[in-house]
């Protein structure tokens, strides 16, 4: 996956020089969106079905095509200019377009995760116990970066462990089939399968490290800022899907149903990731949260891990090659190349009920 990185990251250096500064500047009328699996990131695919989405991108006259795709391939498709945005965590904002030069803004924060991602082990290990013990788990991923909070919080360096890098489409049946292997880290819903089987337990989860790892949607900052459309539609659109979700009625009912579905899961198991997933359902806590002093100390860590391993480009002598810019003005790391920007305008208005449409 370090390798995929790095690869990413020659490919724009290349095409970069072919997007005309014209195209990226010009206001359009019609933007791509990618969005993949995730109990955090279903809203959109419901939004989109719904026809929320059409609704509002129809009342700031755009169109807003929503993609389905896997999770790294959308942020490839974003990073190469393919799609307009894309959800993504706050890790591989930093690691992927921020660290390709790619100007990126997190216009809506939708969640962190709060137990979605998991330590798994046999034998009522506990995390001391898991010195010299190999470990399966996405390398250079959340899952990764999971791994190093929880040895850190114990006393314990990643070089006290074996990595054992494994897909995420295997991890969970791999897991459960070799007893000999003792701990796992994934993701929900893999997670939810992993503990059905007997003599599995789970010692430490995203909830240990409150905040730290933020789900996003994220729009190219240039784009976005020729096309203040695109961002009260996306917006818009989200949180009147947000505040469907938190009623307890029959449309409530319709909307989380046709999720989970999507999701491929049952509604029941829908509703338990949600649980583990801390949703900012009202854009007021949003905009509290990403004003706040704590995100600082977050991204910190986040970026930390980043720069240790090597995802901030090859080159890159110190975590503060890449700035990330908050509300307030500070700025962390190199104030020339501030290609992360927490921004809450469109999130503001939001609250502030600025953002309406029939």
């Amino acid at each position: 996956m370090n390798l995929k990185k790095t690869i990413i990251i020659i490919l724009i250096l290349s095409i970069i020089p072919w997007i005309t500064a014209s195209k990226l500047n010009a206001e359009k009328k019609e933007f791509k969106v990618a969005w993949s699996i995730y109990a955090g990131w279903m809203p959109w695919d419901y939004a989109e079905n719904s026809g929320i989405l059409k609704k509002w991108a129809d009342h700031y006259g755009i169109k807003i095509k929503l993609i389905r795709m896997d999770y790294i391939p959308s942020i490839e498709a974003y990073v190469t200019g393919q799609v307009d945005g894309c959800v993504m965590t706050n890790m591989e904002c930093l690691d992927m377009p921020a660290a390709s030069g790619i100007d990126s803004t997190a216009l809506i924060i939708g969640d962190y995760s709060n137990g979605n991602d998991a330590l798994l082990v046999r034998d009522n290990l506990k995390i001391k116990d898991l010195k010299g013990k190999s470990i399966s788990l996405v390398e250079l991923s959340v899952s990764h970066y999971l791994l190093a909070r929880a040895l850190e919080k114990n006393g314990l360096k990643e070089s006290d462990v074996k990595v054992i890098n494994t897909s995420d489409s295997d991890i969970g049946p791999i897991f459960i089939s070799n007893k000999s292997s003792k701990a796992v880290i994934t993701w929900n819903p893999i997670v939810m399968e992993i503990e059905k089987t007997k003599g599995i337990t789970n010692i430490f989860t995203s909830a240990n490290i409150p905040e730290e790892v933020l789900d996003m949607m994220v729009v190219n900052t240039k784009t976005l800022k020729n096309n203040p459309a695109l961002g009260k539609a996306l917006t818009g659109a989200w949180y009147e899907i947000m505040d469907i979700m938190t009623k307890k009625d029959a449309k409530a009912t319709k909307a989380l149903t046709y999720m989970a579905k999507s999701a491929e899961c049952s509604l029941e198991d829908y509703k338990a990731q949600l649980k583990t997933t801390a949703m900012f359902y009202k854009a007021a806590d949003a905009v509290k949260f990403v004003t706040g002093k704590s995100i600082k100390e977050k991204m910190n860590f986040v970026r930390n891990f980043c720069f240790s391993h090597g995802l901030l480009g090859e080159n890159a002598k110190s975590v503060d090659v890449v700035g990330i810019i908050y509300p307030d003005g500070t700025i962390a790391g190199n104030k020339k190349k501030t290609n992360f920007r927490f921004d809450v305008t469109y999130m503001k208005m939001a609250a502030e009920g600025k953002l309406k449409v029939k």
